[in-house]
């Protein structure tokens, strides 16, 4: 998984997401013609400011929340259908990235990721989220509500600030009490976190994420996939509010064209490999989730938990950065998990553990 703060999302048929009444049309939201890329930022990412909305306006906002979540390549996966006093989530296959994600792990932790800031958004708005997930019908995440006390949660708060930060962090250690907060903030139901900080650990991890990132970028597919989701130029990213800015990836702007060209020139083995060796050993640690039952309900639950996780961490002004190249490729994985002592489980997500930012 992978996600940029600064990316605009999608809205209507294009954008944030499709949302799905009872009957099945689909609801157009009608985003602001000739937008500049600065301005659709923030208009995506926008904290609330009315908190008493109803019905209809309630569920779309909370659909938007939804989508500020962590998903794979800003891909946006997901699918919304609002119906009354409900909300459910479904994948939407046509987002799915088969090289980089075969059995659609990431796909569905990014629907656990969106589940997560939904419940939080609720709470703002006085609703308590119901969670049920139909393993009959793709497993289905509804959303059901009920009235509760509003409350207005550093986790919802944190929401349009979270990020993932790619970059060499400060190195300054995060006390003993903050990393316990976001060890036990990401627990789930069948879920293990684990938090590895030592100098020696880190660079056991570091092998087996370089071992994985090294074999992903021999891999045509995975490449062709990679490239196929980054957009180099303001216009592609403003017109099709998905995917990944290249200026957020440490690449330049250029046009659209030109990028495709140079993409191999911008993005190698080695240079990709130095990158995360620097990021992880200047952090704090490094943080893995796994789910003690390697099945989609499990990545479901794996997702709310990591989206707990970097909440909890903006909240508390750290950074943070996924380094699962270790998780995507299924035999360094295996081997992960065995180092990590938890063979029986899978591994889901890994991330650089939360670090005062540069």
């Amino acid at each position: 998984m992978d996600t940029q703060h600064n990316s605009t999302g999608r809205e209507s048929n294009q954008g944030a997401a499709t949302v799905l009444p009872a009957s099945g049309l689909p609801i157009e939201y009608a985003p602001t013609s000739h937008q500049s890329y600065a301005d659709l930022v923030a208009s995506t990412w926008r904290p609330a400011e009315v908190f008493n909305l109803k019905g209809q306006a309630l569920l779309k906002e909370l659909v938007r929340y939804g989508t500020l979540a962590a998903n794979s390549y800003n891909t946006q996966p997901w699918l919304f259908a609002v119906e009354e006093n409900r909300i459910s989530l479904m994948p939407d296959f046509r987002r799915r990235c088969p090289a980089v994600d075969p059995d659609g792990h990431h796909l569905y932790a990014s629907l656990g990721c969106a589940t997560e800031n939904i419940v939080q958004a609720a709470l703002a708005y006085g609703l308590q989220a119901i969670i049920s997930i139909d393993p009959a019908q793709n497993n289905i995440i509804n959303i059901n509500f009920e009235p509760t006390e509003k409350q207005q949660k550093a986790l919802f708060k944190a929401i349009p600030e979270r990020q993932c930060t790619r970059s060499i962090y400060d190195g300054n250690s995060v006390s003993d009490i903050q990393l316990s907060r976001l060890q036990g903030i990401s627990k789930q139901d069948y879920i293990n976190t684990q938090l590895f900080t030592t100098h020696d650990d880190l660079n056991n991890i570091m092998r087996f994420v370089i071992a994985a990132n090294s074999a992903k970028m021999q891999d045509p597919a995975f490449l062709e996939e990679l490239k196929h989701w980054i957009r180099f130029s303001e216009t592609t990213v403003t017109k099709q509010r998905d995917g990944l800015y290249s200026p957020s990836t440490g690449n330049p702007k250029l046009p659209e064209w030109l990028g495709k060209i140079v993409f191999k020139i911008l993005v190698t083995k080695n240079a990709e490999n130095e990158k995360c060796r620097e990021q992880t050993l200047s952090s704090s640690g490094v943080i893995a989730i796994s789910s003690e039952q390697n099945n989609k309900q499990s990545w479901i639950n794996a997702g709310r938990g990591y989206q707990r996780f970097a909440l909890q961490a903006t909240a508390f002004g750290l950074r943070h950065a996924f380094i699962n190249q270790a998780v995507e490729v299924p035999e360094v994985r295996n081997q992960l998990a065995e180092f990590f002592g938890i063979k029986a489980c899978r591994v889901d997500i890994l991330v650089n553990s939360p670090s005062y930012g540069v």
